[in-house]
């Protein structure tokens, strides 16, 4: 993407009602006037919070909105450039169960309370192969801390990911510290069984995938 049009997607992004572009300062200060209110002050309901973390074009966001009109979804990059695409699609669709917010991954229990998210989603995150970035893998020990403070109790983490090796980290991972796992499965397309809401919806790069036949891998598990 050139820079020009980057510019003209940032530009364009502070003039949506759905995108939110806190500063890092506001949100370490405890000043973002929306974290515990989310469902009060910018919803205006009292349906589920849902978030899709590292959204990307925010395809996965858009469309568990399309199918969940009963829950309110979120989607969280650091690249306002990309999620473009998903808060402009939201607006012209009406959605109102429908925001995204560019900020860090790192920075989510300032953005929101103790218990205000019922479910995450990190959908084909960057695996993150090499030792020396395991403290960026999305699913590591620390970010599972994280995510259990923003869940309520009973709250359902979901990954969706083309790699194998993010795939088997996670589970090694959460067999070894005792987490609960509702779901697991290398090759989602080949097992009837597997939720709808997994299968039914693709992403474009994922589709990518398919087509050179890379298996897509899910667990769907607890943090509590």
């Amino acid at each position: 993407m050139g820079s020009k049009n980057k510019q003209r997607r940032f530009k364009e992004n502070e003039t949506f009602s759905n995108v939110l572009q806190p500063k890092r300062e506001d949100l370490v200060d405890a000043t973002f006037p929306l974290k515990g209110n989310w469902r009060k002050d910018f919803f205006k309901n009292n349906n589920p919070i849902v978030l899709e973390l590292g959204c990307g074009k925010g395809e996965y966001t858009v469309s568990l909105a399309q199918n969940n009109p009963d829950k309110n979804f979120i989607g969280i990059d650091i690249k306002g450039a990309r999620f473009w695409r998903g808060a402009k699609t939201a607006l012209e669709e009406n959605l109102p169960n429908v925001a995204f917010i560019r900020t860090q991954i790192e920075l989510l229990e300032y953005v929101f309370a103790e218990s205000e998210v019922s479910e995450i989603w990190i959908t084909f995150p960057d695996p993150q192969i090499k030792y020396k970035r395991t403290k960026h893998r999305l699913t590591n020990e620390s970010f599972l801390e994280t995510y259990k403070k923003v869940l309520i109790p009973e709250g359902i983490m979901h990954l969706k990911t083309d790699s194998e090796f993010m795939h088997g980290y996670t589970l090694g991972l959460l067999h070894g510290l005792k987490k609960e796992i509702l779901y697991a499965h290398h090759n989602v397309y080949a097992n009837e069984y597997s939720p709808k809401e997994v299968t039914n919806i693709q992403t474009f790069y994922e589709k990518q995938y398919l087509e050179v036949g890379k298996k897509i891998t899910y667990i769907q598990f607890k943090v509590s």
